[in-house]
């Protein structure tokens, strides 16, 4: 399906829709042990869509139970590596051949607009898998050289059952960044959606059997962070929790696996990443086209949003005047089901307010409201994207993740003042710098404190990128082949031959 279909025929294919809203254990949709739901509301209209079943600890048990099982008899992890490549790759192209659910399911349930739902988030999760799965039978021990009267040889393996912890900003590509590796290195896997957008990840699940995978081997339980995700990851027979969402909820996790087994953990925490413009940039449009995308893409509710502008003072005033210009009406809320719209809701009613209240402290605090800083006169959870200018690094707005369209810019007195801006900060997960010398690229990207940099550019990369942070923006990293041997460990044989 393309985006040129039009909205009304979105809305029927919309309403025509079917799909689970259970648990997926042991490669059946199944429901809560103790009858509970929760209520998922699509963001756009602020109506119910659907009840989804709460899970509690007994669906915890459950699922960790079929993981377990399925780890123990070898099914998977002991099945060739090339016959889980073939399974993965297929899983991929399944994926992809479902496009069009993945993407209604997403949009219905976080407001993300559907043309960005065909062109990013669907195409990604279905590469992932294929990326992973090539890397099935590229995994390799190792042989020491020792004395002659032994041999050593060290063995990697997967670490058993993984529990998956994702957000509801990128809620079918993120479950993919965790669930693909993981599969990959022979391990079982839990998936734990956010409760706000829950649904495509039950039809990952199914689908991972369509394409063969074993019954078991992946596994979905709905509900609430602190009951379902609390309880798996406090779970004594769970050996790796792998988390995407805030800083507070990543400490708990690390907690939890204290109060357990110290099992391994994983965190992506989200960032406040900053964008460096020094004078001697090339192509002011260029950049400025950039910044503007790097904040207000995906609603502003991005990990690495660039939302910290950090303008050298010689083009400052030109930059924020080219900003207003070029990014006042880049992008318009709408109907997240028209392709024409770039700019959905935010994802509830009290993200919107939370969001709101920021712009609020940001005109209190004297930032300069450029453009935006409103709601628009629609029916969801929607806010205007918003520029702040003369904002200085102490404000509010520059130091805290507001997870919304509102950029900060600040202005810095060159490369140096840039980057102790730029760190001056407890987040550190991506960062940008833009400048035509390439003693001041290599520079920023030596000394700025961050997981992932680009120079003359923002988010870009592909799937031999790893993605993760610095300092309270996590640990561990996504993508790439470090990842998946993130869901390894590894075991050392000595032999004595004397």
């Amino acid at each position: 399906m393309t985006n040129e279909t039009g909205v009304l025929e979105w809305h029927a294919r919309a309403k025509a829709l079917r799909y689970a809203t259970g648990h997926f254990i042991d490669g059946e949709h199944v429901q809560a042990l103790a009858g509970g739901r929760f209520t998922v509301v699509n963001p756009a209209t602020l109506e119910p869509l659907c009840e989804v079943a709460a899970g509690t600890s007994a669906d915890v048990d459950r699922a960790v139970a079929s993981a377990r099982r399925a780890f123990a008899s070898g099914i998977w992890r002991r099945m060739a590596p090339r016959e889980r490549l073939a399974i993965l790759s297929r899983y991929g192209q399944l994926i992809q051949s479902r496009a069009e659910r993945f993407a209604l399911l997403d949009t219905l349930c976080m407001g993300k607009p559907i043309r960005d739902m065909l062109s990013i988030d669907v195409p990604q999760a279905a590469q992932t898998f294929t990326y992973f799965a090539e890397l099935c039978d590229k995994v390799d021990g190792a042989v020491t050289a020792t004395s002659p009267e032994a041999f050593h040889y060290i063995l990697r393996e997967p670490l058993g059952v993984v529990g998956c912890i994702v957000p509801w900003n990128y809620p079918l590509l993120i479950a993919a960044w965790k669930v693909a590796p993981a599969l990959a290195a022979g391990n079982s896997v839990i998936l734990k959606p956010a409760e706000q957008a829950p649904l495509s990840a039950l039809a990952l699940a199914e689908l991972f059997i369509e394409a063969g995978g074993p019954p078991g081997v992946f596994n979905v339980v709905n509900g609430l962070g602190e009951t379902a995700g609390a309880s798996l990851a406090l779970h004594a027979d769970v050996n790796k929790i792998a988390f995407t969402g805030s800083t507070e909820i990543g400490k708990l996790m690390l907690s939890y696996a204290g109060q357990s087994n110290m099992k391994r953990v994983s965190l992506e925490c989200g960032g406040k990443s900053p964008q460096i413009f020094l004078a001697d940039l090339e192509d002011l449009d260029r950049a400025v086209t950039y910044a503007i995308n790097g904040i207000f893409a995906n609603m502003g509710e991005v990990c690495n949003a660039g939302s910290r502008l950090l303008i050298d003072k010689p083009i400052a005033a030109a930059f924020v005047a080219r900003f207003v210009e070029l990014g006042r009406d880049a992008y318009r809320p709408g109907d997240p089901l028209d392709p024409r719209t770039n700019l959905g809701p935010l994802v509830t009613a009290a993200h919107r307010a939370r969001v709101v209240s920021y712009i609020e402290r940001g005109r209190q605090e004297g930032a300069r409201v450029e453009f935006g800083a409103d709601v628009p006169a629609l029916p969801g959870s929607y806010v205007n994207p918003t520029l702040f200018s003369r904002v200085s690094n102490q404000m509010t707005i520059a130091r805290e993740e507001i997870f919304g369209p509102v950029a900060a810019a600040i202005e810095v007195d060159g490369l140096q003042e840039a980057l102790e801006i730029a760190n001056d900060s407890k987040y550190g997960l991506a960062a940008s710098v833009w400048t035509r010398d390439l003693r001041s690229a290599h520079m920023a990207v030596r000394d700025l404190e961050a997981g992932v940099i680009w120079v003359n550019c923002f988010d870009h990369g592909d799937m031999t990128q790893p993605f993760g942070g610095y300092k309270q923006s996590g640990q561990g990293r996504d993508k790439g082949l470090e990842s998946l041997l993130a869901y390894t460990q590894t075991k050392s044989a000595w032999i004595h031959l004397g």
